[in-house]
């Protein structure tokens, strides 16, 4: 009896000692987290997570992805998120929590839009362009600034300012939907000649429920996939049909020609230095529920850095990931950097009322 009281005892504290364990693997403060390095090739290299759009769900998408590449392959990881006070607040564009990690990057992940940060935050920003750190890239990304102001050092990342930080490190811009916002979903196909690219290594079809965006990288750069237009939002959809108007106004089917949705680029940076750079215009926290998605961008850190890239990367979620559908101020109100590192809330179904005055 007293041998069966010591195992529960023992059993007991073993389930009261599970929360400490968890609470530290990460620590948090106004607009930040930040998972420790762990065991693997990442050990010793910092990534920073960028989180800030108001649409697709980066707040959600990041963390999960930096507790992958900690967890999982031994990056440390901090997630810097838009916020008010603390809050995390997407529609905030002009906020960055903790910007003094960006003095430590050795790789950025972007999911950015419209951001119009102080003179400090983006000075921080563009210096560690210039020390030649590579850049994963996604979605709303191509257009990551907006509104910063004329007499700033750093007018020229605005987006419409000769397509910005887009169109001059990434290799695009925002151009247009390609395929029906909502309604037309993005099945990948591999561009011939990227099948054996160590960047795509484990990386299948991709499906997104985001649509096609329209993109004309320069000749730079490396496609390694083409979105192709779906009819609706399953994954077995036929391919579209219908005709769009382009930029010179003749008519073509949607799907001809099929718009690159990933490529890998090698850039010089102002300082004489080189970014490697990734950019995908899928990359909604939706989108992200498909694994080669994932696998993608992980490969994307590996390849940046210039590590081997594992033949198939475990990307696995650190817990069940069930994100937010893309939509304007479709974010959870209220909850602080930490409430995103573990399994959220029901997703929203409608806006956040808007507060009387």
């Amino acid at each position: 009896m007293k041998r069966h009281l010591h195992l529960w005892a023992a059993l007991a504290a073993l389930v009261l000692a599970l929360p400490a364990v968890a609470a530290e693997a990460f620590t948090a403060g106004p607009g930040w987290l930040e998972f420790p390095a762990g065991k693997g090739p990442g050990a010793g290299k910092h990534v920073v997570l960028l989180s800030g759009d108001e649409e697709y769900r980066s707040e959600e998408s990041m963390p999960m992805l930096a507790r992958i590449l900690s967890e999982r392959h031994g990056f440390k990881c901090t997630v810097l998120f838009s916020h008010d006070e603390g809050v995390i607040n997407p529609n905030n564009t002009a906020s960055l929590g903790k910007p003094e990690a960006l003095d430590t990057a050795d790789a950025l992940v972007l999911g950015l839009r419209f951001r119009k940060w102080n003179e400090a935050a983006l000075a921080k920003f563009d210096a560690a362009l210039k020390r030649g750190i590579p850049i994963v890239a996604t979605r709303t990304s191509t257009h990551a600034f907006a509104g910063i102001p004329k007499d700033s050092a750093f007018i020229a990342y605005n987006w419409n300012n000769e397509g910005g930080f887009g169109r001059k490190v990434l290799g695009e811009t925002w151009v247009s939907h390609w395929g029906n916002h909502k309604s037309e979903a993005t099945r990948t196909v591999i561009e011939p000649g990227a099948e054996k690219l160590a960047v795509l290594n484990g990386v299948g079809q991709i499906f997104g429920d985001t649509d096609v965006y329209e993109a004309n990288p320069p000749a730079d750069v490396q496609v390694l996939l083409r979105g192709l237009v779906l009819k609706g939002m399953n994954p077995e959809d036929p391919l579209s049909e219908r005709s769009k108007n382009t930029k010179d106004k003749k008519e073509q089917g949607v799907n001809s020609p099929a718009m690159p949705v990933a490529w890998t680029r090698e850039v010089a940076n102002a300082a004489g230095t080189k970014n490697r750079v990734l950019t995908t215009t899928m990359g909604a926290a939706t989108d992200l529920k498909d694994e080669s998605l994932r696998r993608l961008l992980v490969n994307g850190v590996y390849w940046g850095l210039g590590l081997d890239v594992p033949a198939k990367a475990d990307v696995t979620p650190l817990v069940e990931w069930i994100p937010s559908k893309y939509s304007n101020n479709m974010f959870h109100p209220g909850l602080k950097a930490e409430g995103f590192v573990g399994v959220l809330p029901p997703p929203l179904t409608s806006a956040p009322a808007k507060k009387k005055k």
